[in-house]
């Protein structure tokens, strides 16, 4: 018997002496190999409001409803234990990481008798190639298909939203583990919202293009990570793989390949990118040294299918800039990244599991695509002095942020202060005096953009921490607006609101400014929380930056959670089963641009899948304003489809690509 497997028996050998409900579950594993034999969970009891105020906290008890994790780093006194936080690191791309990330589903909880509807679905119709008369200039038999509409001769105006999927490959030496898929898309007066291979990749199958060019490394993905400060121009995924391999993903109009890697025996366990592509941040595990870290990472976006090195080629590319500016925001099409160095987790947090960022910069201050705004491309290159007092001057950057790191073994949150990095580059960059070094570009520690080790003035900094009285499953932060909130879903079901304060700021924050708030219930095990996304209409989403899309796992259900106008409290407003939703973990939005459309992306962990529902009306705005609700009618659901896997997928991130 492996150590790991040894660690799993008996976490699963003490889970039956404390659940509540006694033995059950039948074979458990949520039909997916992630979830925990043998026992069942009875229904949470509610909870103690944990206290805050304090830097950092002793351990607190572990509640008694929440199942003992497999591969658990701390024993039931709170103790940490080396040997299962190497080997839990070594499987924390596989089942059995995603068991330990991810927790029950909902058969672990006894949930197998939920009384679930079947939403419609509309048939599909397959789009003809030109080589067969048809309009789209595709290979035959690799055409997709369109389900709502009436097809006409005329294209108008096209638009997509491409996703990169993540899932545990069966065959992980044969599979990447990621793969691109078309999720959405409106052409000829008709809407497609089955997730399927994009007809732009030409028959190159499923597994991530560019991946496949990254070598061996590129395999066994542990998290997808996408910026959200700015819609419709965040263009591709960050990927990061089990053994510390980080690469931009590709879609077929921003094709841009950049790599990074990150030391030895430092393990990934999420990935968060900040609101304008500025930075990566990836929580890791250093089973070297035993402590819980943040790598960063400086990104740099570039024309499509350009490179660093080849200044010549460069062109206008939606405005964006024409050079090379780690860490300035981008539109997300990376040709250039560098790990600059790990932030120091406190020592009561060496297992960080999860990780969100935010700049709090309003997307409509950033320069590209503003009407009457300069351009990154006009204000290129900044070596001239002028544009660079113009940039400056405008303020279209970020000046702080915050990061905001969970840690489940550990029943931990922490607040990460962001703005001595975003500091640093304002100097670097807006100064005349340190310009000059923005200029030496490379790999080594004193080239730009300059590592931790060479400039330890921007190392980011942490504010506090605080306990958790139930296990910490998912996290996010407010993207822009008045409300500064960050939100952290606990396996007890609640959502709770955190209330950052001060935070971000330019100026000195206290950390007593951050404090906890109220919660909300979403349902066992939420697992996932994703961003609603801007819509034309506001009959379903009155304020979109108002509301969070929650999966949770151990009811196999997705919930809309809208916020009321202070942000300090808030209901669920629509809930989404279905008799084919298996094993959720994870969920996106989609972007529009033109049609008005409502689609959600699911990933199905034991149902080896991505599924699509629309949840809302399709509205043909750029043809003739054809209006199509759901099947379901205006408060229901239509099943989209789904695009089966080999492999179980855990997470999904998707955009509108230009």
């Amino acid at each position: 018997m492996s150590t790991l497997n040894g660690i799993f028996k008996a976490a699963l050998l003490s889970a039956a002496a404390v659940a509540l409900a006694g033995c059950g579950g039948g074979d458990g594993g949520g039909g997916g190999g992630g979830g925990f034999p043998g026992f069942a969970v009875a229904p949470v009891a509610t909870p103690q409001t944990p206290t805050t105020g304090a830097t950092a906290e002793p351990p607190v008890a572990l509640n008694p409803a929440d199942p003992v994790i497999p591969g658990n780093v701390v024993d039931s006194g709170g103790k940490f234990d080396p040997v299962a936080y190497r080997a839990t690191a070594a499987a924390m791309s596989g089942q059995e990481g995603i068991a330990y990330r991810y927790g029950p589903s909902a058969i672990d909880y006894g949930n197998v008798k939920l009384e679930l509807p079947t939403w419609g679905q509309r048939e599909d119709h397959e789009f003809v190639s030109d080589r067969n008369g048809g309009q789209r200039r595709c290979i035959p038999g690799n055409c997709g298909t369109w389900q709502v509409g009436n097809l006409s001769s005329t294209e108008g105006g096209y638009s997509s939203n491409i996703g990169h999927v993540a899932f545990v490959a069966d065959a992980p030496a044969q599979r990447v583990g990621v793969s691109d898929l078309a999720i959405s898309s409106v052409t000829n007066n008709v809407f497609s919202q089955k997730p399927e291979l994009s007809w732009t990749n030409y028959e190159q199958g499923l597994d991530e293009i560019n991946a496949l060019t990254y070598g061996p490394g590129a395999r066994k993905p542990v998290a997808l990570g996408r910026c959200y400060g700015r819609p419709l121009w965040c263009m591709n995924s960050i990927m990061v793989f089990q053994d510390g391999l980080i690469g931009s993903a590709q879609s077929n109009t921003a094709q841009n390949k950049s790599t990074a890697q990150l030391a030895p025996g430092k393990v990934p366990t999420a990935i968060a990118v900040s609101n304008s592509n500025e930075f990566a941040f990836i929580t890791v595990w250093d089973t070297v040294n035993l402590r819980g870290e943040i790598a960063v990472v400086a990104l740099a976006g570039l024309c499509d299918r350009c490179t660093p090195g080849e200044p010549g080629k460069w062109y206008d590319y939606w405005q964006e800039w024409n050079g090379v500016y780690p860490g300035l925001p981008n539109l997300g099409n990376i040709a250039f990244m560098k790990v600059l160095g790990y932030v120091p987790l406190p020592d009561d947090m060496k297992a960080p599991t999860e990780i969100s960022v935010t700049t709090g910069v309003e997307w409509l201050d950033y320069l590209s695509n503003v009407p009457g705004q300069e351009t990154p491309y006009s204000l290129s290159p900044l070596s001239d002095a002028g544009k660079r007092s113009r940039f400056k001057s405008r303020g279209a950057y970020a000046k702080a942020g915050v990061a905001v790191v969970v840690s489940k073994s550990e029943q931990k949150v922490a607040f990460v202060d962001l703005k001595p990095l975003f500091q640093y580059y304002q100097s670097q960059y807006l100064e005349d005096a340190n310009f000059r070094e923005t200029t030496n570009l490379g790999m080594a520690d004193s080239q730009w953009p300059r590592t931790f080790a060479a400039a330890s003035q921007q190392v980011p900094t942490v504010i506090k921490t605080m306990s958790l009285p139930s296990r910490p499953t998912a996290v996010k932060t407010y993207l822009w607006g008045a409300n500064k909130r960050a939100w952290v879903a606990t396996q007890d079901g609640k959502l709770r609101i955190f209330n950052l304060g001060d935070f971000p700021t330019a100026g000195t924050g206290s950390a007593a400014s951050i404090t906890e708030g109220g919660s909300i219930e979403v349902g066992l095990n939420p697992t996932g929380i994703a961003y609603a996304k801007a819509k034309a209409g506001t009959a379903i989403y009155p304020d979109y930056t108002k509301e969070l899309i929650v999966t949770s796992r151990g009811m196999r259900q997705v919930s809309w959670v809208r916020f009321g106008s202070d942000g300090n409290s808030g209901s669920v407003v629509r809930k989404l089963n279905d008799t084919r939703l298996i094993d959720p973990i994870a969920a996106e939005d989609t972007d529009n641009h033109s049609t008005e459309s409502y689609v959600l992306s699911v990933a199905d962990y034991g149902g080896k899948a991505l599924r699509n529902y629309r949840y809302g009306p399709v509205i043909m705005h750029n043809y003739r304003g054809e209006r199509y609700e759901t099947l379901g009618g205006p408060s229901g659901f239509e099943y989209g489809g789904a695009f089966n896997l080999p492999g179980q997928a855990f997470q999904i991130t998707g955009a509108n690509i230009p």
